[in-house]
């Protein structure tokens, strides 16, 4: 573990030079006080992507990712915190003091960095066995030349070739010094009672890598095989402390950055289908590798874009039976296409026949909605079978149901009842009915979870996340919290002292904000802003303390990642001055605006407590429980009460 002090010197230093981190990886130019160049996370003609080294951070006004220093090298490079910290400390030749581990930290850590040692062992092994070898140039090589794969495919993917000779990576690993242990937890060899034999004999080679670029596992094609047994004709590393089947998808670490530029992602099914499309020139692509799609596989394609084309080849039956990774990548909130490939088609041979611009421009003709897809398809089969249309319409109303975004959901209710020739209430009550009895089952789950649950009460503390927030009150929230952020520390006015002897109490914007909003325990349902005011309140705010370096510069990801973007949004923000009246310098008017911004949520949130209060008042009516009718009324009186006196702070003005 690195050591706290270093993390923050490290952090401090990179966010106070983030030019010049930003500058190995995008062209700047100085605007202004800021520094503007072509944003490398999506793709772009114009430059809008903005740099203030005064902040310490970036924001592109295209894509909306900004952050800090950390922030846009573990964007960038997909390194995790502490790979970023190291990165950054390399960068600016800061020595990494790391704490001690404990033996079983040290015992766990060294052996998955042996087990990845060995799985780039094996991936050299056959590489080298492929390319210099006479078995591996004859059958290995000589059937990728056959299926026009090109050498710097071969070199981008670290294609190899395993030997049919039934121990020849045991001998090698044996001759290197690797243990056998480590050649067994990786999959790469097989142990039965004495007998020990490599996994992937006579098989091409098709390393799986990590986001990092680390390779945790491999796929094999059987090459060389005995005609009196039954070889697999694709054979997966099993699972392993490194390779989680579910959770990667292959050609992910080459597609990340194109994926990111184009804001889309292609999914294929085989390795083949990933490198003929690199080959042709389109590089945002990833596979599932023959296995049936996942939530983790989607989520981590999520974590590059939302807009996923899936392609499939012209075989009905396989079709059919991969719908329902549709569903899998519309209930994590992602924008799904489908193109289907002309019949005996599949990505790799399709590919191949086309040139790179044949490709595109197919892909853009012909990928589709799934609504319209999935109805075609299944409509066909229903014919004039109103049975069947009625089953039909259950499925695509299924795939709509799981639609989180209400809007978007709105939009495929119109579509299908277009296309369908069926009212839009019938859909909507029955998406209704399918997300009742969802809700049910999970809570039904839930329940019997909790009586299998351990009586342990240890519990882990989770990091709040922003994703998927449903938050009426976010944008007044995020002006409150702009002004904490930037002018925290500034004195707000002087309290007058209760007696002559007394002095004048000074009070800063960030303890007014804090105090007004506990007046009347006012929360977020974003559990990040609420992280953010616990923060504030519990810093150490010392000589020097500046709430912009406190949150910009904070280690925990999510915060600096929020007061970047709510900061970086100043002009989205500025809205506040349209109706207090522009001015020229925001700091010297922040006795004016900060009571009425923090006034205005309390009042709000007021109004949504009120309104919550009445509907639980109606449902004590409807029940006729005199208790909770009363205590309710009360209630309501109180926040009634709370409602009228911060109006009249506000001066009686109508708040929308």
């Amino acid at each position: 573990m690195i050591d706290h002090n270093t993390v923050e010197r490290i952090m401090e230093l990179a966010n106070g030079q983030i030019v010049d981190v930003v500058s190995d990886f995008v062209e700047l130019k100085r605007r202004g006080v800021n520094y503007l160049g072509r944003c490398p996370f999506h793709d772009e003609k114009t430059p809008s992507f903005t740099v203030s080294p005064s902040k310490g951070i970036f924001k592109c006004f295209g894509c909306g990712k900004g952050g800090n220093a950390v922030n846009f090298v573990m964007e960038h490079e997909q390194f995790t915190f502490v790979e970023a910290i190291k990165y950054l400390g390399e960068k600016f030749h800061i020595h990494i003091e790391e704490e001690e581990e404990t033996p079983e930290m040290r015992e766990k850590k060294n052996e998955r960095e042996s087990m990845l040692l060995v799985t780039q062992f094996a991936a050299n092994f056959f590489i080298d066995n492929l390319l210099n070898t006479d078995e591996g140039k004859s059958v290995g090589l000589s059937y990728l030349r056959q299926r026009q794969i090109r050498d710097d495919m071969i070199t981008r993917f670290q294609l190899g070739y395993s030997p049919q000779k039934k121990d020849a990576l045991i001998q090698e690993a044996k001759k290197k010094g690797y243990k056998e242990a480590f050649l067994e937890k990786t999959g790469l060899i097989t142990v039965k009672e004495n007998f020990k034999s490599d996994r992937f004999r006579g098989r091409i080679m098709f390393p799986i890598h990590s986001l990092a670029g680390k390779v945790i596992g491999f796929g094999g094609r059987i090459m060389v095989s005995d005609p009196e047994k039954k070889y697999a004709k694709y054979q997966n590393s099993p699972e392993s402390e490194i390779y989680h089947k579910s959770k990667v998808l292959y050609g992910i670490f080459q597609a990340k950055q194109e994926i990111s530029k184009h804001d889309k992602c292609f999914l294929v099914e085989g390795y083949t289908d990933v490198i003929s499309f690199h080959q042709s020139g389109i590089s945002n692509v990833v596979a599932s590798s023959g296995t049936a799609l996942t939530v983790d596989q989607v989520k981590l394609i999520s974590r590059f874009t939302k807009n996923v084309t899936v392609i499939y080849d012209g075989d009905p039956a396989g079709i059919k039976a991969s719908l329902r990774g549709i569903d899998i990548i519309l209930a994590e909130g992602l924008n799904v296409k489908v193109l289907l490939l002309p019949e005996g088609e599949d990505p790799d041979s399709y590919s191949k026949k086309l040139s790179s611009e044949e490709l595109k421009k197919y892909i853009l003709d012909n990928e589709t909605d799934f609504i319209k897809f999935k109805t075609k398809l299944l409509l066909d089969d229903a014919q004039d079978d109103p049975v069947k249309k009625a089953t039909l319409i259950q499925d695509i109303v299924r795939s709509i149901a799981v639609i989180p975004e209400p809007i978007t959901q709105s939009v495929y209710v119109k579509e299908c009842s277009r296309m369908m020739d069926i009212s839009e209430q019938i859909l909507l009550k029955e998406i209704s009915n399918i997300k009742n009895k969802r809700l049910h089952d999970a809570e039904q789950k839930a329940r019997r979870e909790r009586m299998l649950r351990s009586k342990d009460t240890a519990t882990q503390q989770n990091i709040p996340q922003e994703k998927n927030e449903k938050n009426p009150l976010k944008y007044d929230e995020r002006v409150v919290l702009r002004y904490l952020m930037l002018y925290g520390e500034i004195v707000l006015y002087n309290e007058e002292p209760e007696d002559e002897d007394s002095e004048e109490t000074p009070v800063t914007v960030g303890e007014y904000i804090i105090t007004e909003l506990k007046k009347d325990n006012i929360t977020s349902d974003n559990p990040l802003h609420n992280l953010v005011l616990d923060l504030y309140e519990k810093a150490e705010k010392g000589e020097g303390f500046t709430a912009l370096k406190f949150f910009v510069n904070n280690s925990n990801v999510e915060i600096s990642e929020l007061a970047s973007d709510i900061i970086g949004k100043e002009y989205e923000l500025s809205k506040i001055h349209e109706r207090f009246g522009g001015v020229p310098r925001e700091i010297e008017l922040l006795i004016k605006h900060v009571p009425k911004v923090v006034a205005e949520l309390r009042l709000k949130k007021t109004k949504l407590t009120i309104q919550e209060l009445r509907l639980k008042l109606k449902k004590a009516q409807e029940d006729s429980n005199n208790e909770e009718l009363r205590s309710t009324m009360e209630e309501i009186k109180k926040w009634n009460h709370i409602k009228s006196h911060i109006s009249k702070e506000l001066g009686d003005r109508t708040i929308i």
